[in-house]
């Protein structure tokens, strides 16, 4: 994937959308800007998280536009690379609890 132009053209589409339905950009930008600011967690860690999130529900445009608060926020490859360890174990580890949940279902069914 060439990621500038494809967040470009998402970033285009969302522009539409928010001319289309201005209250509702208006309050998931505000969301954004609320979930993402600084707090008890740094920007840094959460953009991080967001990454995570969009590796694990498949998200590419997620995955880009936090990528690209992660390096703004300072995050550098290494963690990037031990966040991706982070969201292999979530993204597999689920997949076997609800794997052993099936098996109690067979069992109680």
């Amino acid at each position: 994937m060439d990621w500038k132009p494809e967040l470009a053209n998402t970033a285009a589409l969302t522009r539409d959308f928010r001319k289309m339905h201005p209250d509702a950009g208006k309050a998931f930008t505000q969301m954004h800007h609320a979930a993402l600011s600084e707090g008890a967690l740094d920007v840094k860690t959460k953009e991080l998280m967001a990454v995570l999130v969009g590796i694990v529900t498949h998200c590419g445009d997620c995955i880009g536009f936090h990528m690209q608060g992660a390096k703004k926020a300072g995050a550098t490859k290494e963690e990037v690379a031990e966040m991706v360890s982070v969201a292999i174990l979530m993204g597999g580890g689920p997949g076997y609890m609800y794997g052993m949940k099936a098996l109690e279902a067979f069992d109680q069914l």
